[in-house]
């Protein structure tokens, strides 16, 4: 199974990733690329992005890349996120790739961009997935 396909599967699993309407794009070890076709139900009330959209999309750029370096499912231990402009227009696009790489864990770093701004950028520790 290649990364991308494994990702697809673990991303199509995810009932909250579906409702928001995210896509994932690329996924491979080096890093993973994601998109959000942006909707009213998106916004908040200044017309603008929610940080609640952005945080996720962020939070998926990151659990994805750091699970695709380390070759399994993996889940977000903890992330920072920086609201850096606001995003306006028709969509986001997310790219995550993992800067630090173990057994257990990955450091990874992702940004968000609205058309060609920079949104904001998250950096986090993603965990390995524990079967069962």
């Amino acid at each position: 199974m290649t990364p991308l396909d494994f990702a697809k599967q673990i991303f199509d699993a995810q009932p909250f990733t579906r409702m928001l309407g995210a896509e994932l794009l690329e996924a491979s070890a080096d890093g993973v690329v994601m998109a959000l076709d942006l909707a009213p139900h998106h916004l908040q009330q200044h017309g603008i992005v929610h940080g609640g959209v952005l945080s996720t999309m962020a939070d998926l750029a990151l659990a994805f890349a750091g699970g695709l370096a380390m070759g399994s499912d993996a889940i977000t231990s903890e992330f920072k996120i920086n609201y850096i402009r606001p995003a306006n227009g028709n969509g986001l696009i997310a790219k995550g790739e993992a800067i630090g790489v173990t057994k257990r864990q990955a450091l990874v770093r992702a940004e968000i961009y609205c058309g060609e701004t920079l949104c904001c950028a998250a950096q986090g520790t993603i965990l390995k997935a524990k079967a069962g």
